[in-house]
């Protein structure tokens, strides 16, 4: 679908570019976003290299297990229905103390991870169970309290001060993963509370 939309602008764009006499514009237009597009990339992997460094370096100090024993308390809370030992609760705490760091890149592979390990608890393969459900919802609002890669592009792009959102951001996000978790609890409940079909 994300496809066919980028294609309709595209060929929209260039019928336009057509009818207005201003095909060159078209060319111009494509050889400059090429060369955005290369510098932002660039930019942005010198930040993100010196960002998985330190925490690799905080990996190795123990941070993160610290982060993840603090984490553990919620993640129980918010994943009652996981056995105590599973492996997905330590992919899940890895996945939340990327994402609280703001690691978004570090954390997408132990989110996946953590989803096939749900997906072996759930008893009907073809639909998500709450606990899925929640890892998506916690994954995507998460708090975050060092926006790694909007710091990065803004200073890619020469911000006068480009940590000055990290107030912003943690305010944010924090009423994100709240709203998050509100609205996943209500229909945790909803769900629960409902009459089973018999049959």
């Amino acid at each position: 679908m994300v496809n066919l939309i980028w294609l309709f602008f595209i060929v929209f764009g260039f019928v336009v570019a057509v009818f207005t006499g201003r095909v060159e514009a078209v060319t111009e237009a494509a050889f400059e976003g090429a060369k955005t597009g290369v510098t932002v990339c660039f930019g942005l992997i010198s930040i993100l290299v010196f960002w998985l460094g330190m925490m690799r370096i905080a990996e190795d100090g123990g941070l993160l297990n610290k982060l993840a024993v603090l984490l553990r308390p919620a993640v129980r809370f918010l994943f009652p229905d996981v056995p105590k030992d599973h492996p997905a609760l330590g992919y899940i705490l890895s996945n939340m103390s990327a994402n609280i760091l703001g690691l978004g890149n570090a954390a997408t592979p132990m989110g996946i991870k953590a989803m096939k390990e749900l997906q072996k608890l759930n008893p009907d393969p073809t639909t998500a169970t709450p606990a899925m459900c929640t890892l998506l919802a916690i994954n995507t609002a998460s708090i975050t309290i060092i926006p790694t890669t909007i710091i990065a592009i803004r200073m890619n792009f020469e911000s006068a001060n480009p940590a000055e959102i990290v107030g912003t951001t943690l305010m944010a996000t924090a009423i994100s993963t709240t709203a998050a978790i509100l609205v996943d609890r209500w229909f945790r409940h909803r769900t629960f509370s409902r009459p089973k079909r018999e049959g």
